[in-house]
């Protein structure tokens, strides 16, 4: 596992699509903030229109970083070579989540300099703010493990790619068509929404339901992705 982590670290680091996909996030939830929202207007020491974006920015950024996961050892045959190693399949699995999940933590710790700014402006809540980043984290791998499901799902990364943003378009977004439908069915949309379980972290407030919400979805879709590498294997 160490192996892989190292390989894909040292390939994404080498790679311009992580600094794109850094800047990127950072100028979008940037503008958004001060741009969109007008944060300057809004005369409250709050940065819940910062993580709002957050999941907007997931859209991109998550299947950006991941679709090269599976897709491209498949591409170029070196899949072949990663199945035959002496590790287990989830050793892979968890090999590639961990770096890619390691590299968007890395690109939500770049955006830590927006609160530490704008503290001065006002008296900010530190708590709220680390249960803010505490959701972002949780939803980061969350988008990961999806967007590696999919990848291995692909046979090039322009269709990991597509496929990853368009799933994870339903799932962010699904909450807003929610708002006219009946209670029971709107819970039952809800509940398959990122950015509805997110809402309340963009608050301050860790609902364990959620945090349980990210982490099985997580584990979830690690565990279909190792099922798709072990038929990949055998046929």
């Amino acid at each position: 596992m160490k192996a892989i982590i190292k390989k894909e670290l040292y390939s994404a680091l080498h790679s311009p699509i992580f600094y794109g996909v850094a800047v990127f996030f950072l100028i979008f939830t940037s503008v958004w903030l001060f741009y969109l929202q007008r944060y300057f207007t809004l005369d409250s020491a709050t940065l819940r229109p910062f993580f709002v974006a957050f999941p907007l920015a997931m859209i991109l950024a998550a299947p950006a970083l991941t679709m090269k996961g599976w897709a491209e050892e498949r591409k170029i045959g070196s899949v072949e070579l990663l199945l035959t190693l002496p590790a287990s399949e989830w050793d892979l699995v968890l090999g590639k989540f961990l770096a890619t999940f390691s590299l968007l933590c890395i690109i939500l710790a770049l955006t830590i300099p927006v609160p530490l700014t704008l503290s001065a402006l006002g008296d900010f809540d530190a708590g709220v703010i680390v249960g803010e980043y505490i959701g972002a984290v949780l939803l980061s791998a969350s988008a990961i493990s999806l967007g590696l499901l999919l990848s291995a799902l692909s046979k090039n990364q322009a269709s990991a790619f597509l496929g990853s943003a368009i799933v994870l378009v339903v799932m962010i977004l699904i909450n807003q068509a929610s708002a006219r439908l009946p209670a029971p069915f709107a819970d039952f949309v809800n509940f398959f929404s990122l950015s509805f379980h997110f809402d309340s972290f963009s608050k301050g407030v860790i609902d364990t339901r959620d945090a349980a919400f990210f982490v099985l979805t997580t584990v979830l879709f690690l565990f279909l992705n190792v099922r798709v590498i072990l038929y990949r294997k055998w046929n």
